[in-house]
């Protein structure tokens, strides 16, 4: 691998927030150019797309720098902190059972959607799902399904599972991030015209509408100028709480691991997932307290801006470049996740779901906690938290789906 120019992660993060800064004044700015420009381009997707050119021409290298891990650890727990701690839980519970109809299909198309990929593909090119034993293609991609189901834990639990060699291993992971970060700057991209998709889809958006509204109208009520004292209170709450996630996490997660090894399938072991959990459940307990007129003091915005730098991380892990490399695998992550889309859109419509649902199950499923939450503040940042839900439940049934998906693949191949 070539070394990037740039190593140095203290002058990263200024490239990332000194992307951040040029994103949001020009999408600020009154000039006709970027008016127009960002009439067609979400903000949000340029923060993320930005960094993944800077790490694919080498200037700075998404591997090597440890920024992800700190914004992953630290940053978005206390974001969701931030975001949580003011949400309407009774308005968030009004959204329906579609959020649920739209994960469980967004599951079922990657489910489904792997087997027809090589099936498609071993038609055409046999060659390139081919191989035998532990780097047969089919055990690769099983790996890939556990991914984007789950999580991380349940794609490690698949490479056990069907003993993908760890040469298939190390492209198949490329093959998954390369391709569920494009899906993901599509959803971003979707989010930014979302009323024009919801036309489309027939969808009745009331119940989102209802709770933007609200949460607006409780914001406009407690808003203040914050002094320094609030701005404190504000960083003291989102890293207390994520401080305590992390201390209960540190213990819960390897406790599971010694008494019920188990568990490990629906991703109770995980130390992550625990802190995601925790944190967000912590947010929502705060959330019936005075602490939620925190917001007041712009808590939400800290935890917008929080997770936007999130976002350039996860963009500076992106080499578009990398594609070339395994065009083959590339090629059937691709007709995969077509499916996902089609199959999502189809029932979308079918239910008239708004594009909202579509978007966070989706990303629930082939994300996770870690981008989840963005996709769903995207489109507001009250619905951060339904993010978080639905990634939950994607750990819990993503071991299972990913192993009928691998068993499926494996009679696809001829």
């Amino acid at each position: 691998m070539t070394k990037p120019l740039i190593t140095n992660d203290a002058v990263v993060l200024g490239i990332l927030i000194g992307i951040l800064a040029f994103v949001f004044r020009t999408a600020k700015s009154d000039h006709p150019f970027w008016k127009k420009f960002y009439t067609y381009v979400p903000s949000l997707l340029l923060c993320y797309f930005i960094p993944s050119l800077f790490n694919s021409l080498g200037i700075i290298s998404g591997e090597e720098s440890k920024l992800y891990f700190v914004a992953s650890r630290y940053l978005l727990p206390a974001s969701l902190v931030l975001l949580t701690i003011s949400i309407d839980l009774q308005e968030i519970i009004k959204l329906g059972p579609k959020a649920l109809v739209m994960f469980f299909t967004a599951t079922a198309g990657i489910i489904l959607g792997g087997p027809l990929a090589i099936l498609i593909t071993a038609f055409f090119a046999p060659d390139l799902v081919g191989g035998a034993g532990p780097d047969a293609v089919w055990r690769g991609f099983t790996t890939v399904a556990g991914s984007w189901i789950g999580g991380g834990a349940n794609q490690a639990a698949m490479k056990e599972i069907f003993t993908v060699s760890d040469q298939l291993f190390s492209a198949m992971i490329t093959v998954d991030v390369i391709v569920a970060n494009i899906w993901m700057a599509f959803l971003l991209y979707g989010a930014g015209v979302s009323r024009k998709l919801d036309g489309w889809l027939k969808a009745d958006t009331s119940a989102i509408i209802e709770l933007k509204r609200k949460m607006e109208e409780y914001r406009s009520q407690i808003m203040r100028i914050p002094d320094l004292t609030d701005t404190v209170t504000v960083m003291t709450t989102a890293f207390g709480v994520t401080a305590v996630a992390h201390f209960m996490a540190d213990r819960i997660a390897p406790w599971i691991g010694s008494h019920a090894p188990g568990l490990a399938k629906f991703s109770l072991t995980s130390g992550f997932f625990w802190l995601i959990v925790l944190a967000t459940t912590l947010a929502l307990a705060l959330s019936f307290t005075p602490v939620r007129r925190l917001e007041g003091a712009g808590a939400s915005r800290y935890g917008s801006l929080f997770l936007y730098v999130l976002v350039a991380t996860i963009g500076m892990k992106m080499d578009i470049l990398a594609i070339f490399d395994s065009p083959g695998l590339f090629l059937v992550g691709i007709l995969w996740m077509g499916f996902h889309a089609g199959l999502l859109l189809v029932v979308a419509k079918m239910i008239r779901a708004p594009f909202f649902f579509l978007a966070v199950g989706s990303q629930a499923n082939v994300g996770g906690a870690a981008s989840a939450p963005i996709v769903a503040s995207a489109f507001h940042a009250s619905l951060a938290p339904v993010g978080v839900l639905l990634a939950v439940l994607g750990y819990a049934v993503g071991t299972y789906g990913a192993w009928i998906c691998g068993i499926m693949m494996q009679f696809s191949v001829p």
